[in-house]
């Protein structure tokens, strides 16, 4: 998908990930719709992108609340035009420092589910359909190595990263022959503010940069030579 004068929207585009996948993709040419709860650091990451001249919009919401899902749509659709990339970003670890399953209450699980599998199915179900109707469109879900591996310590994020993944697949099915496409990528260890949450002691020359990261998602999101339902890690030979 070509990304010039196409609009995306972006969760958790204040900092770290999301924040880089916003700035690349106003890069190549796109508007971009940036959603995070913080509204003083959406804005600002929008008018960031504004001042390199980007086209950038701030949208200042919970995506783990319910009653944001269609505002953000709306609001998206009036900024920015019919969303044609959507990348669910946003994430909680749940508790911090991180604890085991025994330790976890039932409230934080909740609200991890609330954050990294239902805010992604809202916003899909909204605007998954009019992509349909236009015959186009890509949804991105950010996922983790935690989906896949017991960490632990690391239950409340990866129990939910693995139920993200598998919506990855049922909407891929589900829409597969509509021309929306469906993406779960795992973006790997990053030097972000979550990841030092997560590990303060790890040593943070060794993680990722969160641009160079986004610079290979977007290109994955550009080329689309993947099947719809995959699930990609954004390193080495799976981002070319």
């Amino acid at each position: 998908m070509d990304l010039g004068n196409r609009t995306a929207l972006v969760t958790g585009a204040s900092r770290g990930l999301g924040r880089s996948l916003a700035e690349r993709i106003a890069d190549a040419g796109g508007r971009v719709v940036l959603v995070a709860r913080d509204e003083a650091a959406v804005e600002a990451a929008a008018r960031a992108i504004r001042q390199k001249g980007g086209v950038a919009f701030a949208i200042a919401a919970d995506i783990g609340d319910k009653e944001s899902a269609h505002r953000i749509a709306g609001q998206a659709a009036a900024l920015a035009g019919s969303v044609d990339v959507l990348v669910h970003n946003a994430s909680t670890l749940g508790p911090v420092p991180l604890a085991p399953l025994l330790d976890t209450a039932c409230e934080d699980l909740e609200r991890a589910f609330a954050v990294n599998v239902l805010g992604p199915f809202r916003l899909t179900k909204l605007l998954a359909g009019p992509m349909a109707l236009r015959g186009a469109g890509v949804v991105v879900h950010v996922t983790s190595d935690a989906s896949v591996s017991a960490y632990p310590g690391w239950g409340a994020y990866g129990i939910t990263k693995a139920a993200l993944d598998h919506l990855t697949r049922i909407w891929a099915a589900e829409l597969e022959g509509t021309g929306v496409k469906l993406l779960a990528v795992d973006p790997g260890e990053m030097d972000t503010r979550m990841h030092a949450d997560a590990m303060p002691d790890a040593d943070r020359g060794a993680l990722q940069s969160p641009d160079t990261v986004a610079e290979r998602i977007v290109r994955l999101i550009a080329g689309e030579r993947w099947k719809t339902g995959a699930r990609l890690e954004a390193s080495g030979e799976a981002a070319q």
